[in-house]
């Protein structure tokens, strides 16, 4: 089966009761008004009909009833430009509750790089990396010339980290280490994508040595701060060192947040600045094409058309997902379960995929999908 293969038709059906009035009560289901859920979304006209966001009752009905058969998916929230039109948490995962984005982190860690670059932190993408590691890698190593962009878009040249020899890597003594010393399997910067979350991890240890400061706490003041949100956890390696695009626990509210900010291209809605003006258009431009499952990918974000229409995402391991569709002012988040899953599911990621591609987006585009 293709990616875009059409989903398995569901018999289940959700009941989901929508009116200009109010929504379907409780706190994992639809926007409320007020601040207490995602802030911003109260008025004087709050409620409005959802047909106002380009969907309809049924559109909506029929997604939700879909996300309820997308085992082990436990979240689906889906905003038009700055606003929460539905959400719903399934699978016992409670509203406001913490979720490990996985590789999803690595688009976030993109936002921080832009930030340290303005900063002055960072001289730049075409910054080598070579002096941040002198006594790994020495004057005479062909590694040091790998920069800060060949990192970003995973053409760092060096052997994966990940995949098969994921395990070994999270087991050495010095995660840095161990990546650097991969043998170089191609020119870097040239060349397809070798993703790799040891080349991320090598991000993390640059940012941690430019701004003097633990990744956790800059991202926290630099990237989550401004919009209220909190980093719950994330993992750091034997060195104390933040998983540089791994293993970063935020809320899905949080990481819609995010996704909203960069839909505006880098601001708060009070039109606060976040992120570097121009960044966004940076890391969202192709810069490697046809890579891992045949997706374009900019600076850590995948790029692909979804209903025809381009999208750009975050993608974690097991089915986290950030989708940002600038043509349809269209910001959705779906997280999954890493734990209680089910026996012989395959490609659950492909699946969301696909759900988003033939459900979500013709529902946004439509008022009605493709169901």
């Amino acid at each position: 089966m293709g990616l875009f293969s059409p989903p398995r038709r569901s018999c289940f059906r959700l009941a989901l009761l929508i009116s200009a009035v109010c929504l379907l009560p409780g706190p994992s289901a639809f926007a409320q008004t007020g601040s207490e859920g995602i802030p911003g979304n109260a008025g004087p006209s709050w409620p409005p009909p959802v047909e106002a966001f380009g969907f309809s009752e049924a559109g909506l009905d029929s997604i939700f009833a879909r996300a309820e058969a997308l085992d082990p998916l436990n979240s689906l929230l889906i905003a038009r430009g700055d606003v929460l039109v539905a959400s719903r948490t399934y699978r016992g995962l409670q509203p406001g509750e913490a979720v490990n984005l996985k590789s999803a982190s690595k688009s976030l860690l993109s936002l921080l790089v832009g930030i340290a670059i303005e900063e002055g932190h960072l001289q730049g993408v075409d910054q080598p990396i070579g002096p941040f590691f002198p006594q790994m890698l020495p004057d005479t190593s062909r590694k040091r010339a790998i920069t800060i962009q060949d990192l970003l878009t995973m053409r760092a040249g060096l052997e994966s980290t990940s995949f098969g020899n994921y395990g070994a890597w999270v087991s050495s003594d010095s995660w840095v280490r161990d990546a650097l010393r991969r043998p170089l399997v191609q020119e870097p910067g040239t060349g397809p994508m070798i993703y790799s979350t040891g080349t991320t991890h090598l991000l993390s240890a640059i940012l941690t040595q430019a701004t003097g400061r633990p990744l956790r706490s800059y991202a926290q003041e630099k990237l989550f701060d401004p919009l209220g949100l909190d980093i719950r956890a994330w993992q750091q390696d034997p060195d104390g060192i933040y998983f540089g695009g791994n293993n970063l626990s935020t809320t899905p509210e949080a990481l819609l947040r995010i996704g909203q900010m960069v839909l505006r291209g880098g601001t708060t809605r009070d039109g606060t600045r976040v992120l570097p003006e121009g960044w966004i258009d940076d890391a969202w431009t192709v810069r490697v094409t046809r890579s891992y499952r045949g997706f374009n990918y900019g600076y850590l974000w995948w790029i692909e058309e979804f209903g025809g229409l381009r999208t750009h995402f975050a993608w974690g391991y097991g089915g986290q997902f950030l989708f940002v569709v600038p043509s349809l002012d269209l910001v959705v988040v779906m997280t999954s379960s890493l734990s209680n899953r089910p026996d012989g599911l395959q490609d659950h990621s492909g699946r969301l995929m696909r759900f988003f591609d033939r459900v979500v987006v013709p529902a946004a585009t439509s008022g009605r999908g493709q169901f």
